[in-house]
């Protein structure tokens, strides 16, 4: 049988009352106690250790991450090289998050891997995907992306912008829900 974190990723409904869900309480309780000295960290070094502490792994020092940063979960959140984020951004990540080289983020960005099903009684089930935002794309201020997006290649989000759906890569979108307005020239 897959442990509960591989069902969380896997996209597989997960109930508060699995038998495994004290293992998701325990990261989100250890990832919550480290949170207030990562968001009164005075330095972008210090922001960077604070969150490799929370995700499990070191970040590279090309990465740039100003605090305040929020997360619910933390440990699968994985951040490439050149990567910037920008203040007040939220991920809930326990679908999974990454974010590839020179990507950029910009102020109060929302990723959210977790979504509830529709139906009443499965309502407070949780059921998570990735989010992938790929080499270069730029996701714009107060832009949400939801459960199971991929950002493309050079794409850019427009600022407020909910993406629902896969961005092509070198596209432009904009809007609720975002639709594409303009492809890039990458020459």
């Amino acid at each position: 049988m897959k442990d509960i974190f591989e069902r969380l990723r896997g996209g597989e409904l997960v109930r508060l009352t699995d038998a495994e869900f004290f293992k998701v309480d325990e990261v989100v309780n250890r990832t919550l106690a480290l949170s207030p000295s990562l968001n009164a960290s005075t330095s972008v070094d210090e922001v960077r250790t604070k969150l490799g502490e929370i995700i499990g792994m070191p970040l590279d020092k090309s990465v740039t991450i100003f605090a305040p940063f929020y997360t619910n979960f933390g440990r699968f959140i994985n951040i490439g090289k050149n990567v910037f984020i920008n203040h007040a951004c939220s991920f809930l990540d326990m679908g999974g998050i990454t974010l590839e080289d020179d990507v950029l983020i910009g102020p109060k960005v929302n990723l959210i891997t977790e979504n509830h099903p529709l139906a009443p009684a499965e309502r407070r089930g949780i059921v998570a995907r990735p989010i992938l935002i790929k080499r270069k794309a730029w996701v714009g201020a107060a832009a949400t992306i939801m459960p199971g997006v991929t950002i493309g290649e050079n794409a850019i989000v427009a600022a407020g912008a909910v993406v629902t759906r896969d961005v092509p890569d070198n596209t432009i979108v904009a809007g609720v829900p975002a639709k594409i307005i303009k492809n890039i020239d990458t020459l």
